[in-house]
């Protein structure tokens, strides 16, 4: 727990609650060393801070969605907020113990009978929160790659929703949805932001109808599990340098049951909420580029629109609480703008265009095409991971593969150029732009993928990435040594490409771009063609 008192404000509380709290603030209710105690406050608990250790104790309140109103129901949150958080942050959180004594003069972790418990973890120091790093315009493409990898491995490992389980359902989804109307609205004064939310409902209600059989579909088919459910970046932090992810949902199942791409769809909100556009999208890419959950991306839009609404909300009843005050009312509607502008956002179909590359191993492509993903907010499908997949292998496992066997027959090959243009379609389908990074060095592969964007009525783009032969030699072999990429290409695969190429026919060069890689204006050259 840090020991930034970031975003919680304090509150009077009434006797004999805050006797105990009082109490606890002196270093003699302390088994180990103590310099001195300080309180953290939010609207469910007290964090007392001791310097080596922070311990979380939870307020008896009841507000419907959650319950502490009694000590056993305590007793049994601390123990959920312990077995939950421990699958991310296990050296984080350590124990549940008992507050034991009189409520003016307690032991923390004492003997006796229980008058009340605390989750015990360890303190980090302060300012270490992506949130604080995100506002202060110093997040990196490193925390992102981190937490896509992080949160990836977490939702493959977690335990799904049973089908006969009360979660993820599309009704309870509904309920969640529109619940945020019935608090958002008579917070509003403004008409311009009542126009605003009810279009923003009207398009929820409508999608909800056209989606709620898919909703139901991803729970039967294990997408419903047991998540974080508050993954924001104000519950990451680095401790020892390593990225760590805490404060998991645990007083209400229902708020942590859900799809996976609810989950991850916070997060990117989160992103974009700071200003983080390209670092969203690089989320995003990664996150599917490690799990595959391309079909998600379906409900992607009404899950972003859901939690724009939700920190909107937050914002919101967050001005109520302080009327009084114009300079905290003010920024707090400022921040409900942000979220729900992004709620908006996400209710208006975009344009989505296909596009694939072109060119040998060691040319640039994948490189290129995913800052290209990033600055024009596409999906970049990587046809060296989805052949692993396709296959059953891990992104960076190596599959003993080579030319013309293993993954590199002619009947893999062309199962996976298949199997990207399934995945491509899916993007499209969700309203969502699609670069295909493949070589697509045969017209076949290509005219399928003209095709494919005729169909879907979206504009059409060839990459052609080019370099000289010492250059894509040179690259081949930094990547082998570093042994970091799904490509598996060789030198002897490079020569083999080079035989069999087919090239652009003059029919193709309509919709061509060509970069030299090489050049140091290659990346600008590139995003000029997409601006705007």
């Amino acid at each position: 727990m840090s020991n930034s008192s970031t975003g919680n404000k304090a509150t009077a509380i009434p006797d004999p609650d805050f006797t105990l709290i009082k109490a606890l603030g002196e270093t003699s209710a302390y088994g180990h060393e103590v310099a001195s105690v300080r309180l953290i406050e939010t609207h469910i608990s007290w964090v007392l801070l001791t310097g080596q250790y922070a311990y979380k104790i939870k307020k008896p309140v009841n507000f419907g969605f959650l319950d502490f109103s009694t000590l056993k129901k305590r007793q049994f949150f601390c123990l959920e907020e312990l077995r939950l958080n421990r699958r991310l942050a296990a050296h984080l959180y350590l124990e549940v113990v008992p507050i034991t004594g009189k409520a003016d003069h307690p032991k923390m972790d004492g003997t006796g009978e229980a008058i009340e418990y605390a989750v015990k973890m360890i303190q980090f120091p302060s300012g270490q929160l992506l949130s604080e790093h995100a506002k202060s315009g110093n997040l990196g493409i490193d925390e992102i790659d981190q937490m896509a990898a992080i949160i990836a491995d977490f939702h493959e490992t977690i335990e799904k929703a049973a089908a006969d389980s009360p979660y993820g359902n599309s009704e309870d989804i509904k309920h969640w949805f529109i619940g945020n109307f019935d608090h958002i609205r008579p917070l509003l004064e403004n008409d311009s932001h009542k126009q605003q939310l009810h279009a923003i409902e009207i398009w929820g209600n409508r999608e909800w109808r056209n989606k709620k059989a898919l909703i139901q579909q991803r729970k039967q088919q294990g997408k419903v599990r047991e998540c974080h459910g508050d993954l924001h970046l104000g519950n990451m932090t680095f401790i020892n340098g390593q990225l760590t992810l805490f404060d998991c949902i645990e007083f209400n199942p229902m708020l942590r049951w859900i799809d996976v791409f609810s989950e991850a769809a916070f997060l990117i909100i989160d992103l974009l909420h700071f200003g983080y556009e390209r670092h969203a999208w690089r989320f995003l890419n990664h996150y599917l580029q490690h799990t595959g959950d391309y079909p998600g991306l379906a409900l992607l839009r009404y899950y972003l629109v859901y939690r724009a609404l939700v920190r909107g909300k937050v914002s919101l009843l967050g001005m109520a609480q302080h009327r009084d005050n114009d300079i905290i009312c003010r920024q707090a509607l400022d921040e409900y703008s942000i979220f729900a502008n992004l709620a908006e956002r996400f209710t208006k179909d975009g344009r989505a265009i296909l596009i694939i590359t072109h060119g040998y191993s060691g040319s640039g492509k994948s490189t290129f095409a995913g800052q290209l993903a990033e600055k024009i907010g596409a999906l970049q499908i990587r046809s060296d991971i989805e052949r692993k997949r396709l296959f059953g292998y891990r992104a960076q496992e190596h599959t003993g593969s080579d030319i013309d066997n293993g993954l590199y027959t002619q009947a893999a090959g062309l199962k996976t150029y298949q199997r990207l243009a399934e995945l491509a379609k899916v993007v499209i389908e969700a309203g969502f732009s699609a670069i295909v990074d493949a070589a697509f060095l045969k017209l076949e592969q290509r005219t399928m993928f003209r095709r494919l964007a005729a169909d879907c009525g979206v504009p059409f783009f060839i990459i052609d990435f080019q370099a000289s032969d010492k250059e894509l030699i040179n690259r081949i072999k930094q990547r082998q040594q570093q042994q970091n990429d799904a490509s598996e290409a060789t030198i002897e695969v490079l020569r083999q490409q080079q035989l069999s190429a087919q090239p652009l026919l003059e029919e193709e060069r309509g919709c061509v771009i060509t970069i030299n890689t090489e050049s140091s204006n290659a990346l600008e050259t590139l995003l000029g063609h997409f601006d705007g």
